[in-house]
Parts: structure tokens; C-alpha cells; sequence
């Protein structure tokens, strides 16, 4: 006689950019199994599958590669929250004398991605040309999230190449080239061009949280800013 299966809940969330409606369930232990092994091989292309494979399942997303890179994390983030528990205690170092420690309880539940004033995804590079970005997605997900490796400055031009969307100048807008073409696009730019670009990945929606902890030693109030999927998992 088969066991009886086990009842799991659904949740429901609005991505804070896409604004896209998404139900959701907690990880289950087999779909957690799956990430770790597949970290743990270290190779990238089962890493994007593992993830690609856990958010299917988990969730109603179809196009999962459609995701900006903060809202996997976003997602990601409140999965594994109605898995192993809202509440996640933290020991953090007070920054006033960077030595002393205390225990913080944070509710995962009102982590968000902030959006700063004034970025955007078009960008005027001088009075004729521009470009429209589009925002970094599965791929450095993982490279982010899942991989040791610090990024060199050619994965740096790679990522920002992938991220090209459309050029446009006066009379036309140019959405069909390949990688090579957006690399050579990018490198035929003066240095004060490119920090346009540059401002763009400085200033993308981030998953994060600011905490006050007051140090018990000194008695002064300090913020600590928890940035990235990584942070929030104590």
C-alpha cells in the first residue's frame, strides 16, 4: 500500500519590478538536494539547470530566463523561507568598534529589492546614440550566488555586452546583433561613455535590508545593510 502524500501549502507574492503575480511553495527536501549536488559539482551548466529546474517546480514562473537577476533572488529568498522558517537569527558585529556582537532577529518576509532614485535603463551615451539595457538574469544568478570565483574585468565587458538590449540613435533603433558586435560597441566607447553604463550596474535593484543594532558596550545606535541572497541566509 503506497504512504499517503504530504499536503504542502501555496503562497502567492508580486515581484516588486516585473510586478508579475507568482504562487509559490516551499523547497522540498528533494528540490534542495538537487542545488546542493549541484553545487558542489562546481560546474556552471548544472548549477542554471538546478536552479532553472527549482523554480519551476516550485513556482507557477514559465519563463524562468525572462527574470531579472533580483527577482530569482527575491524568489528564491521567500521559498526558502516558507521551507526552514520566516525568522532568521543573526550574530552581527556592531560597526562602531567592529568587535562586538549581537543576536538579531529578522522576518525574511520584509526583505524587498530597493530600486535607487534615478536609475534607468536608457541611457544616453552622447546627443545621437543611446542604449537600452535589459537587467542580468539566471546566468549570473548562479555566478553570483553559486560560484567562488570573483569575477575578471572580461566577465565584467562579457556580462555587460549580454546586457545590451537595443541601441538607438535618430533615425533608427537597432535590437538585432550579436554578443561580438555589443563587445565592440562597448569597447568603441570613451571612458566617460562607459561610466553611463557603469552606473547602471552600480545602481540596479538590489535584494536588501538595513537593520539598527544598538552596540550593549557603547550604547550607540549603528545600520547594517544586508545585500544579496547570500546575507540573509544565517
Amino acid at each position: 500500500m503506497p504512504l499517503p502524500k504530504l499536503a504542502v501549502p501555496e503562497y502567492s507574492c508580486t515581484l516588486p519590478v516585473t510586478e508579475l503575480e507568482v504562487t509559490y511553495r516551499p523547497f522540498l527536501v528533494k528540490e534542495e538536494k538537487l542545488l546542493y549536488l549541484a553545487m558542489e559539482s562546481g560546474d556552471e551548466k548544472e548549477m542554471i539547470n538546478s536552479v532553472k529546474k527549482i523554480i519551476k517546480d516550485c513556482t507557477n514562473v514559465k519563463k524562468v530566463d525572462d527574470l531579472p537577476i533580483f527577482e530569482i533572488e527575491y524568489l528564491f529568498l521567500r521559498i526558502r523561507a516558507k521551507a526552514v522558517g520566516e525568522v532568521s537569527e543573526f550574530k552581527l558585529t556592531c560597526p562602531d568598534d567592529n568587535e562586538t556582537k549581537v543576536d538579531y532577529s529578522l522576518d525574511l518576509e520584509e526583505v524587498n529589492v530597493v530600486v535607487p532614485d534615478g536609475h534607468t535603463k536608457k541611457i544616453k551615451i552622447d546627443d545621437k546614440i543611446g542604449v537600452v539595457m535589459k537587467y542580468p538574469s539566471l546566468v549570473q544568478f548562479v555566478n553570483q550566488n553559486l560560484k567562488e570565483e570573483e569575477a575578471s574585468l572580461d566577465d565584467l565587458f562579457d556580462l555587460a555586452a549580454q546586457c545590451v538590449d537595443k541601441v538607438f540613435d535618430e533615425e533608427e533603433i537597432y535590437d538585432s546583433f550579436t554578443k561580438k558586435e555589443a563587445l565592440e560597441f562597448l569597447e568603441g566607447m570613451s571612458s566617460e561613455q562607459f561610466a553611463k553604463v557603469q552606473e547602471f550596474f552600480e545602481t540596479i535593484p538590489k535584494l536588501t535590508h538595513t537593520i539598527t543594532v544598538t552596540n550593549p558596550k557603547t550604547k550607540k545606535e549603528s545600520e547594517i545593510v544586508l545585500e544579496g541572497l547570500a546575507a540573509f541566509f544565517a
